[in-house]
């Protein structure tokens, strides 16, 4: 054994470094503090001096100049006519442009938010890029403040023959993902939707922002609807980037774990049956029904149609003997006796032995987890909960060839492309819980609000969301437009709306908040970060 005492104690520096790296990932590069970038966060631009390993685009300087500048003279404006269940809700619906309201969000939930689940636009030469400029003249701000048609001011088409195409885009997100990363909470999450067209740029851009050392890893969603336009080849999946503020914190506090599908849609099942049990309808009934439905469910695989039984807890389970599995005897301790609960004799032990010693019986019998026949004649069985077996690792491939379309077309708002509910769901269901906040700052047509409520649902959960959306018409011709539409913001808060009112109405007694509160940036003579001094309602309050 080596006793030697190594000279270096404290390693002060190396810790000091670490420090740095956790607030500002982008200034430490293998090891090594960049105090050019370091300067550059705390607000001191100067030229480049040197060469090193990094992303780099005509812009960059002033992307970061963009993040750190106040927002001076604006507000967010209530807008009751708009709200649902106001006085009860903690859900937010903000309309303006997502740069602006991010700021405005940091006094309030700097390091609250628990997941960023965003979908931002892929630069395919047609979607709509930010023009990050707030310094606007009095006709501008005249249009602003009357909520007019704000395209000319807020954003542009980045179309692919200009020469900073790529420029653009990564100018627009970068400014955004800086001021997201300080909303998260220290064990928060961001997720990411992208395609081919800017997902390398992305993972280098993550990196720098949240530091390669935070990189949970790539989820890629094979969508099976591969492009028929294609000049190479046809894509058919989309990536989801999955990066932790800080992963040690995330791994310590969190789950790299999502439900199965089926397995809930089970046990929710059982549950409903077995809340029906009174003097009418038996847990012999329940258990009935139960397997009924079990048969008729096409997509249930033969393990999970094992799970058929309902005990008297309501809990979903398969029973397995309990035997010695091997030919040899078991020792002395394998053979404790079980009484019957209702009999009061011994049950049948197995000629070898039981499974397990006498200490692992007892558990099982104190956690109800042995299965017994009518009566002693019958030999017990291992009682196995479909709730012990609900989670499974997140893949990095996940199938998903479906769409919302049919599910919007009868909410009557047909938006194009969305994000799928189910995809959303399932991602909120593995990383958050209780009354974590998800913030979705290109909300679009609200898949995630969407996806929030079922979520809650599912897991009785008390998450919060906040939907971010620049109120960009809807051009003339589309479906959203045919539908009387005049914004994306107006239908993305009736799809909510409707959203919300489906769930309620298939489910009656589900205790979920269907409410939110619609807020639009506006002016004020009062600087934003001076509200609470001054002793202004700020963003809770209202």
């Amino acid at each position: 054994m080596d006793n030697k005492v190594p000279q270096q104690i404290n390693d002060i520096v190396g810790d000091n470094v670490k420090k740095l790296a956790q607030l500002f990932p982008s200034v430490v590069k293998d090891g090594e503090v960049d105090f050019e970038a370091l300067k550059e966060e705390l607000g001191q631009f100067e030229e480049a001096g040197s060469e090193k390993y990094e992303l780099t685009w005509a812009g960059k300087k002033n992307a970061k100049k963009i993040a750190q500048e106040d927002v001076i003279g604006r507000t967010l404006k209530f807008i009751p006519e708009d709200s649902k269940n106001a006085d009860t809700t903690e859900n937010l619906y903000i309309e303006g442009d997502n740069l602006e309201v991010l700021k405005m969000l940091r006094q309030n939930y700097y390091g609250a938010i628990k997941m960023i689940y965003i979908d931002p636009p892929y630069n395919t030469g047609s979607d709509f890029v930010y023009n990050d400029s707030f310094i606007m003249s009095q006709e501008e701000a005249d249009v602003a403040e009357e909520n007019i048609d704000i395209l000319g001011e807020r954003f542009t088409i980045n179309r692919d023959s200009g020469n900073k195409f790529h420029a653009n885009w990564l100018s627009m997100i970068y400014s955004r993902l800086k001021l997201a990363r300080e909303l998260l909470q220290d064990n928060g999450i961001i997720l990411i939707n992208m395609d081919e067209n800017e997902i390398t740029n992305l993972q280098k851009l993550c990196v720098e922002i949240f530091g390669e050392q935070n990189d949970l890893g790539t989820i890629i969603w094979d969508k099976r609807n591969p492009k028929g336009d294609a000049r190479g080849v046809s894509y058919q999946h989309e990536y989801i980037l999955v990066y932790a503020k800080n992963k040690v914190s995330f791994l310590e506090n969190c789950s790299m774990q999502r439900p199965k599908k089926n397995a809930q849609m089970m046990i929710s099942r059982a549950r409903t049956l077995f809340s029906k049990i009174s003097d009418n309808y038996s847990l012999e009934d329940a258990n009935k029904e139960f397997a009924q439905w079990v048969n008729k469910q096409i997509n249930l695989s033969g393990g999970e149609k094992a799970y058929k039984k309902i005990d008297e807890e309501g809990r979903l389970y398969r029973a397995v003997s309990m035997a010695w599995p091997n030919k040899k005897t078991a020792p002395d301790d394998y053979f404790v006796p079980l009484l019957h609960p209702m009999t009061g004799k011994i049950c049948p032990v197995p000629d070898r032995g039981w499974r397990n010693p006498s200490s692992t019986m007892k558990e099982l019998l104190s956690k109800n987890l042995v299965v017994f026949g009518k009566d002693e004649t019958t030999q017990p069985g291992r009682k196995y909960l479909l709730e012990e077996n609900l989670y499974e690792n997140i893949p990095s491939l996940i199938y998903y060839g479906g769409s919302d379309t049919a599910l919007l077309d009868k909410l009557g708002v047909p938006f194009d492309t969305p994000k799928v509910v189910d995809v959303c769901k399932e991602h909120i269901l593995s990383f958050t819980k209780d009354n974590d906040i998800i913030l979705d700052f290109f909300s679009g047509s609200c898949t995630v609000a969407h996806a929030v409520m079922e979520s809650n649902y599912s897991d009785n959960g008390k998450r919060k969301y906040i939907m971010i959306q620049i109120p960009e018409k809807c051009e003339e011709g589309t479906a959203l437009y045919n539908k009387g539409f005049d914004t994306i913001c107006e239908a993305g808060i009736e799809r909510i709306r409707r959203a919300g009112d489906k769930i309620k109405s298939e489910h009656p007694d589900a205790d979920i908040d269907i409410g939110f509160k619609v807020f639009r940036t506006a002016n004020t003579n009062i600087k934003w970060n001076s509200l609470t001094d001054m002793g202004q309602l700020d963003i809770n309050q209202l």
